[in-house]
């Protein structure tokens, strides 16, 4: 990686970030990670890249690409993590009550995904609804539009996912490419691409950045691709800003985004808050004012069914997780209790 010296705020360091800094903090430098490996990180300052290890009471497993932090550059030490403006992560380890983070202080999330039989409303989604509990932006993207006589179809099944959705048609192997994502893409403006393999991630990356990552095709009976990313990293852009490079993710697990959920289907949640009893669950409830909108052709009954389904899964990943993290607590406590105390000598 060669990333030539900077401003902090080239890096994308706002106010947020310089408020959190101490007196005692005047020794340390202040960097964002790029890369996230097994036992250490990549972090960029001022002055260049650097590969530091972590301090004690941290793991890499704490640390996000995107993230804000203060280091100990003549040891090599990755002190603090800043606080997060946006925290983008998935529910996936629902046993331990621990979630993956995908990327950190994020603006946009692209959620890339192909005019064909990539398209799929249900698993868009569910990447909206990260978005939206997450504090970002989510734009949808779909690539291909170039290959098709039903962009505009295709568009239009995507702008019915929300309200105010920016979505874009793209061809991203085009000459405009760049100019469509500017908007989003200044000086100090992190984005993210998100979606399925083959979609034309590392493609739209390459073209942001000026980089030759290679990419594949997707295949012909099911217009899914292979991973060509393998990890996360932060690049810089040719408009200024920096873009989070993510691998294609097949499951998409939901935990703790209720907010996230009901942002998604505004139309829906509501409306809920109209229904006779609180724990409606749009069945056939008396009083239920969703069941109405359905009826009278005001609310998408398939765009209901995603929603209750989803709603189902965050409630169960969400329990699973307080169980588990509340047995952790007990662990923890229990363990410190059986510590004999030292004799005296």
């Amino acid at each position: 990686m060669v990333i030539a010296p900077m401003r902090l705020e080239d890096l994308g360091w706002h106010d947020a970030q310089q408020a959190q800094l101490a007196p005692e903090d005047a020794d340390l430098t202040p960097a964002r990670i790029a890369n996230v490996h097994r036992d250490r990180v990549v972090a960029l300052t001022e002055a260049g890249p650097l590969e530091l290890t972590l301090d004690p009471g941290l793991t890499t497993a704490s640390v996000a690409v995107g993230d804000f932090v203060l280091c100990a550059p003549d040891q090599y030490r990755l002190i603090r993590v800043l606080d997060r403006q946006t925290e983008l992560s998935r529910g996936t380890e629902y046993h331990t009550g621990d979630k993956q983070l995908i990327a950190a202080n994020l603006d946009t999330l692209f959620i890339t995904t192909s005019c064909n039989a990539d398209f799929n409303p249900a698993r868009l989604e569910r990447y909206l609804a990260l978005a939206h509990d997450a504090g970002v932006r989510p734009v949808i993207v779909l690539t291909k539009a170039d290959l098709t006589d039903e962009a505009d179809r295709f568009a239009d099944q995507a702008r019915a996912l929300g309200r105010d959705l920016d979505v874009l048609a793209v061809n991203a192997k085009g000459a405009d490419l760049v100019a469509q994502f500017a908007p989003y893409c200044g000086p100090g403006q992190t984005v993210a691409l998100a979606g399925t393999s083959g979609v034309g991630k590392t493609t739209i990356a390459n073209a942001l950045t000026g980089g030759n990552a290679a990419t594949r095709d997707i295949r012909d009976d099911d217009a899914r691709g292979r991973h060509t990313t393998t990890g996360r990293s932060l690049h810089r852009m040719r408009t200024g800003g920096w873009l989070i490079d993510t691998p294609g993710m097949r499951g998409l697990g939901l935990a703790e985004v209720g907010f996230g959920i009901d942002a998604t289907f505004p139309e829906i949640s509501e409306l809920a808050e109209q229904c006779k009893f609180r724990d409606c669950a749009h069945e056939g409830e008396p009083g239920c004012a969703v069941q109405a909108a359905v009826k009278a052709g005001q609310v998408d009954p398939d765009r209901l069914a995603r929603f209750k389904k989803l709603k189902s899964e965050n409630t169960q990943a969400t329990e699973a997780i307080a169980l588990a993290r509340d047995k952790v607590r007990k662990q923890g406590r229990t363990a410190k209790g059986s510590k004999k105390p030292r004799q005296k000598s």
